[in-house]
């Protein structure tokens, strides 16, 4: 039931096996509840658990919603499969994914930090990968805001379909006979987030949640769309062009 007359919130994650990753992001949702007890907050996936986004959109009471992915950068399932769910309802809008975000830079650099990782060591930011070339951008504009947190070395690698690949990049980065840390730029605990134990780093860092500054963030990206629909200004700038087709202001 909707709880006021905003927009309901679809907060829309990738979906994962791990019954640790599952409960992150159901940690997560919680926390955007408790954050704005007043929006009719309402979960989603593109892959592997249900319910399915199309589902999800499909049920929604009359009116404006906003589709938030829970995701860290533009790529298939942002300009795929929310893309297909917008276009599927008349009043059905999208929102800018998680990253890239110079808070998620910082809670990366904390996440490093609990680690034990130096201001001045080396580090590979890995993040999940996609054959997009909107998220390799993404990815390139979150390691930029990583480098003004700290001094070291940061090389950008793949968990899959990009490259270099995380083990490549570890390789990339060695200085000397001593290994670089990882740090995993990934939601939650998952495949990917245990593959990165594999890749030869001194150490990988925890997975960004759980975190209030993540709920904070979706939140920012459904009150940014919001914004965008009450005030709509075709001349605008939406963004950057990887992200402008996907944003409220914009329909695919």
């Amino acid at each position: 039931m909707q709880t006021s007359n905003q927009p309901v919130l679809i907060a829309c994650s990738h979906g994962t096996s791990s019954a640790e990753g599952q409960a992150a992001v159901n940690r997560l949702r919680d926390e955007m509840r408790a954050l704005r007890p007043e929006l009719d907050i309402r979960e989603a996936y593109v892959d592997v658990q249900e319910p399915d986004l199309p589902e999800v959109v499909a049920a929604l009471p009359d009116g404006p919603a906003v589709i938030v992915p829970l995701l860290l950068s533009v790529g298939y399932h942002v300009k795929v499969d929310i893309a297909e769910a917008v276009q599927s309802r008349p009043d059905t809008f999208a929102a800018a994914p998680l990253g890239p975000d110079p808070k998620l830079a910082q809670l990366l650099q904390q996440r490093l930090e609990e680690s034990g990782v130096g201001s001045a060591d080396a580090v590979v930011l890995a993040a999940a990968g996609s054959s997009d070339a909107c998220a390799a951008v993404d990815v390139g504009e979150l390691a930029e805001q990583l480098k003004e947190l700290r001094p070291g070395r940061i090389v950008v690698g793949y968990g899959a379909s990009a490259r270099p690949s995380v083990p490549e990049a570890v390789a990339e980065a060695q200085d000397g006979a001593r290994s670089p840390a990882i740090a995993s730029y990934l939601l939650a605990p998952g495949y990917f987030h245990d593959q990165l134990a594999k890749a030869g780093g001194t150490v990988v860092s925890a997975p960004l949640l759980p975190s209030t500054a993540v709920a904070e963030i979706a939140l920012a990206r459904y009150d940014d769309a919001v914004s965008r629909l009450e005030t709509p200004d075709p001349t605008r700038d939406c963004g950057r062009p990887c992200r402008a087709h996907v944003s409220a202001c914009a329909r695919p």
